[in-house]
């Protein structure tokens, strides 16, 4: 079942309207997940850091074994292709991916030769300026390079993701405030996290247990050019239950806000709207 509407597929050289089939029962994608994929946004007339999230999947393809077979600009075009079959005040989520067909040695390695390709394009509606969301803790950890692909954006991460999320539905909340290997703050489930404190800017540093979001180094740079640098440090879940204001970062809604962390409640502070407007100024004024 799609998550959104209006749904257009690039496979095979060209655009198809709907939700295409693109896999084979003994793909090797299908059979033991080596899919990757990668996540835009198109909204207003702008795609934000689509280079970025292009070549970001090519390399994604490649920490799973996967031949990448489309360049960074190539794909770029493919997507603008795709993006003109919609009224430009349309918001759009954009994912290309790729999927091993064929199996090596025993079947598990994948054979490096021939690779599958597809774009899905997909109407989402970016979040109302007023969304928040609340978080909680869960039992579940972000694991290390040595124990999964945790250097691309890769399909067989999420159901790792998907027990955390549930897990927090189940307690009452929208999404969980997750650690990494020695317990201290990585990311939540579904996107990078920032906390403020007395006006300064803090996000757990990026330690190889998750992806360090291009969206994430975006609000990182724009801050910077405002004269706020952001400390990328050790954070605890101490750290997030004495901040001032709690904020998610991702592609799918930008920014976030936090208005709970188990019991924690933070206001939609200065700091989370001003991180929201400067993204967008950036995003318009870069196009």
């Amino acid at each position: 079942m799609a998550t959104g509407t209006n749904i257009k597929t690039y496979f095979q050289g060209a655009w198809h309207d709907g939700d295409v089939p693109i896999m084979r029962a003994a793909d090797h994608g299908s059979w033991l997940g080596t899919t990757v994929f990668d996540g835009a946004r198109y909204a207003q007339g702008v795609a934000p850091d689509l280079a970025a999230h292009c070549a970001r999947v090519n390399r994604s393809a490649e920490a799973l074994m996967i031949q990448p077979t489309v360049s960074t600009e190539e794909m770029e075009q493919i997507v603008w292709e795709g993006l003109k079959l919609y009224p430009k005040d349309t918001a759009v989520y954009i994912r290309p991916m790729y999927w091993a067909l064929d199996g090596g040695p025993l079947g598990v390695v994948p054979e490096i030769g021939p690779t599958g390709f597809a774009v899905c394009l997909e109407e989402i509606p970016m979040a109302p300026p007023e969304a928040t969301a609340t978080l909680t803790t869960t039992r579940f950890r972000r694991p290390v390079l040595e124990d999964a692909v945790v250097n691309a954006k890769a399909g067989c991460l999420y159901p790792n993701n998907a027990r955390m999320l549930a897990e927090a539905r189940a307690k009452g909340y929208g999404n969980a405030l997750v650690a990494d290997a020695m317990g201290n703050v990585a990311e939540t489930a579904t996107a990078n996290i920032f906390m403020v404190k007395d006006g300064e800017v803090f996000t757990p540093i990026a330690n190889g247990t998750f992806l360090a979001g291009i969206t994430r180094a975006r609000h990182i740079d724009n801050l910077a050019q405002d004269g706020t640098q952001v400390h990328e440090t050790v954070l605890t879940f101490d750290d997030f239950r004495a901040a001032d204001e709690v904020f998610m970062s991702g592609n799918m809604m930008k920014v976030t806000p936090i208005t709970e962390f188990d019991g924690t409640h933070y206001q939609v502070g200065p700091v989370t709207r001003k991180v929201r407007e400067m993204y967008w100024d950036w995003a318009f004024s870069s196009h």
